[in-house]
């Protein structure tokens, strides 16, 4: 089922999930769900805070925009980043900022611990666009969005930008109820 998406400055983007103790049919459908969201709004990932449950719990999907999607989904659990190297900067956007794309600086490399839906631990490693979901997602679970990421003055620049672009979605968004 799609769920709406959580839309900034709400608070809900700003605070930190909780960790998932019990892995039910509960989280099951939560991922389930949240894929079914962010397939259809068009993005690589998807944070549960995003759909308005402070869970720790992440999806991605690198192909979600390609014949590939649903083939290489990516589930986490109580993730942890615990090792990072090397830095790139690149143009990020999300969901809960629909239309702002802004340069960010990121890790290049990460490697993850986190849980399956089974509550079992792994590790995964990204580089590229892997590592930038992984750091963008784990952030909103966090309760980091994007553009606290950016300068002081980047940051109050993009926000006037983002007014606009907010009613402007809003605007679409009401038309299509």
């Amino acid at each position: 089922m799609e769920r709406d998406i959580v839309i900034y400055p709400n608070e809900i983007l700003k605070t930190k999930a909780e960790e998932v103790k019990e892995f039910n049919e509960k989280i099951i459908n939560l991922v389930n769900d949240m894929f079914e969201t962010m397939y259809k709004r068009g993005g690589v990932g998807l944070a549960a805070n995003q759909v308005g449950v402070l869970k720790q719990v992440v999806v991605i999907d690198l192909h979600s925009r390609t014949e590939k999607q649903g083939k290489e989904q990516i589930v986490l659990i109580n993730p942890e980043i615990v090792a990072q190297e090397g830095e790139i900067v690149k143009e990020e956007g999300c969901l809960s900022l629909p239309g702002l794309y802004r340069k960010v600086k990121r890790a290049a490399y990460v490697k993850v611990k986190a849980q399956n839906l089974n509550g079992e631990d792994f590790e995964i490693e990204g580089e590229d666009l892997l590592a930038r979901a992984l750091q963008h997602e784990i952030d909103h679970l966090n309760g980091v969005v994007f553009i606290d990421r950016l300068s002081p003055l980047q940051k109050r620049l993009a926000l006037e930008k983002y007014k606009k672009l907010k009613r402007k979605y809003e605007r679409e968004m009401a038309q299509k109820r």
